[in-house]
């Protein structure tokens, strides 16, 4: 390759890269001119004595609440079943201890794949009694876990949202074990 091809090709790709830019600038910026709308708000109000429904979010009450070592704690906030066949488990850890904790590796399980990509929740698993079957973590094409990752230290009194996602079990199956190593197990019911 000559060098006045390789300035023509970074000029025009730096030309491209400035009027993609411009272009997502100007999309973000218009206006539309109507100043009359309404201001967009995050909630609505609701009226006293009604029960909230699915869309204004979730119940205050935990699915349940999990103890662990050095004063961690998983609270379970949802678990939902989609119509691709998994199952999303949400929940909230925190340090209920009185000084910072180094989060267990213990958290990521024992399987080497999961292991090389940092510290997870991937050895959390779903146990379905009566079904007698087991549900590991699911894991992409590159074995990364499909769960929260990068967990390191958490500060006393902190809260981490927390994500992780299993296969589905038969839609029969509503109520499974949830287990996570160094915390103690806890039933929850799958919705959806």
């Amino acid at each position: 390759m000559s060098i006045q091809w390789t300035r023509r090709a970074r000029r025009g790709t730096v030309t491209l890269i400035v009027a993609a830019g411009l272009a997502l600038g100007a999309v973000g910026c218009g206006g539309g001119g109507d100043d009359n709308k309404p201001e967009v708000t995050a909630s609505a109000p609701r009226e006293e004595g009604t029960d909230p429904s699915p869309q204004e979010g979730q119940s205050d009450e935990p699915l349940a609440e999990l103890r662990g070592s050095n004063g961690l704690m998983l609270a379970i906030t949802s678990a939902d079943r989609d119509a691709g066949g998994f199952v999303t488990v949400n929940g909230t850890l925190k340090n209920d201890g009185s000084k910072s904790t180094i989060v267990p590796s213990a958290l990521s399980g024992n399987e080497t794949e999961i292991i090389r990509n940092g510290r997870s929740l991937g050895g959390a698993t779903l146990v379905d009694s009566k079904g007698k079957k087991r549900y590991y973590v699911l894991r992409d094409t590159d074995g990364r876990p499909l769960t929260t990752s990068g967990l390191s230290t958490i500060k006393a009194g902190e809260t981490l949202a927390v994500f992780m996602q299993f296969p589905a079990p038969p839609p029969e199956t509503a109520e499974v074990t949830f287990q996570l190593p160094t915390f103690a197990s806890g039933t929850i019911q799958i919705s959806g």
